[in-house]
């Protein structure tokens, strides 16, 4: 990430990650950071738990959409 982001930034794009309708494109081109520094921020915002739950249900989504995120 460039310039560090504010807690309202961070809230908002784990907000925007956890949605089924938000791509990381569309989150990138927003806030300015990676689908991998999506990832990271989303590892050290969530739960453990709740992290491997987003992920699978991403990669879940994505096997069955060709545009997911």
């Amino acid at each position: 990430m460039t310039a560090p982001l504010s807690p309202a930034q961070i809230s908002e794009i784990v907000e925007m990650a956890l949605s089924d309708h938000i791509s990381f494109a569309q989150i990138s081109a927003q806030h300015g950071v990676t689908p991998d520094e999506i990832k990271l921020l989303m590892r050290t915002e969530l739960k453990p738990g709740s992290y491997r739950a987003w992920r699978k249900r991403v990669r879940d989504f994505g096997d069955r959409r060709e545009h997911y995120k």
